[in-house]
């Protein structure tokens, strides 16, 4: 299970620079005569390297405007300008393009030209943080497979919208304006290949609905969120990192086992408000509680398995694997008590 986990991380987290490696061995092959070409086609405001001749720079010029994009174009890169609008005449050839990075812009809703981005079929990363948005662009390109919103002024996404995006294994919308009443029943409905989600800094009070069963990743730290709902991980089993750092969440707003979910590897619940360590699984990794109001720990309570039986376990057996374990913040007063030692073999790290 975790090697699964770690694998599909990987290829999350790497694919950009993998891919992109491949493509600049390819074309650094080109000589020199070729350079004179590429050159030529070049926008003036922009910088085209002659050793990655499908990438365009167009990154901190003060760019008002999208210039024309010349069509053998891949990865074109648009961010730190004053950019308001997105409209179809500059990508008329660019029809190869699969990473636009327009971050740190000026660009809203209105100033999206109605279907440009569903035009440019083959994209496959969109990041459009840090702008003027107010709700999530539509159409998008089914082909897409990343799309970062983060730092916009997000309140609505609008119904469908993801509906047809099968390929897409990242959504960051961390830092918007989102309500529960934003996120329906069917607001991540097609989304059959997600695996991280962070919606973290926005307005919820409440555990987002239908989150896509194979989310891998989710975040939803500097909310307002109070209650956990019963077995409301059943319905996403192979989440394996959760983090819900600074929400509100008290020991009546967790189920008994509400955390006790053997997916889990990475439980990150930081400046809450417990006053007790919730049950855990066997299987978890790393747990963050630091500074809630957490006054003992009990080892025999909080193990997984009972304290007789972990002690009969020996160096390789099957013993909790908790190995990072943070309690700063709290009231507790060193030491650890030995039950906890006892129970968790494995540990390397006891931050208290």
């Amino acid at each position: 299970m975790t090697l699964k986990v770690y694998t599909s991380l990987l290829l999350l987290f790497l694919i950009n620079s993998v891919w992109t490696r491949t493509v600049r061995q390819v074309y650094d092959e080109l000589g020199p005569e070729h350079w004179s070409h590429y050159t030529s086609e070049c926008p003036q405001e922009c910088f085209c390297p002659p050793s990655f001749p499908n990438a365009l720079y167009c990154d901190n010029k003060g760019l008002k405007e999208i210039p024309a994009i010349p069509a053998r174009i891949w990865y074109l890169y648009l961010q730190n300008n004053l950019i308001e609008t997105v409209s179809e005449k500059p990508f008329v050839n660019a029809t190869h393009l699969r990473w636009i990075n327009l971050n740190k812009n000026k660009i809203t809703n209105n100033g999206i030209e109605s279907g440009v981005l569903s035009k440019l079929k083959r994209l496959l990363y969109l990041f459009l943080e840090d702008n003027e948005l107010e709700e999530v662009p539509a159409p998008l390109p089914v082909g897409l497979e990343q799309l970062r919103l983060a730092r916009n002024k997000i309140s609505k996404i609008p119904e469908g919208v993801f509906s047809n995006l099968e390929n897409l294994t990242m959504l960051d919308l961390h830092q918007n304006s989102l309500l529960d009443s934003a996120l329906q029943s069917d607001t991540f409905q097609g989304l059959n290949n997600l695996m991280q989600l962070n919606i973290a800094k926005n307005s919820l009070k409440k555990m987002p609905l239908s989150i896509p069963a194979n989310t891998l990743q989710l975040f939803l730290d500097n909310n307002s969120i109070e209650v956990i709902p019963e077995n409301y991980f059943s319905a996403i089993p192979k989440v394996t990192f959760l983090r819900l750092n600074y929400n509100k969440l008290s020991d009546d707003g967790i189920p008994p086992n509400g955390f006790n979910v053997s997916s889990i590897l990475d439980l990150q619940l930081s400046h809450n408000q417990l006053t007790k360590i919730p049950p855990i699984n066997a299987h978890l990794e790393h747990l963050h509680l630091d500074h809630n109001r957490i006054k003992s720990v009990n080892g025999t309570q909080i193990c997984p398995v009972s304290i007789a039986v972990a002690e009969d376990y020996g160096f390789y057996g099957n013993v909790p694997r908790l190995r990072y374990l943070r309690l700063d913040g709290n009231e507790i007063q060193p030491p650890i008590p030995l039950d906890v030692m006892i129970c968790f073999r494995l540990l390397q790290a006891v931050v208290i």
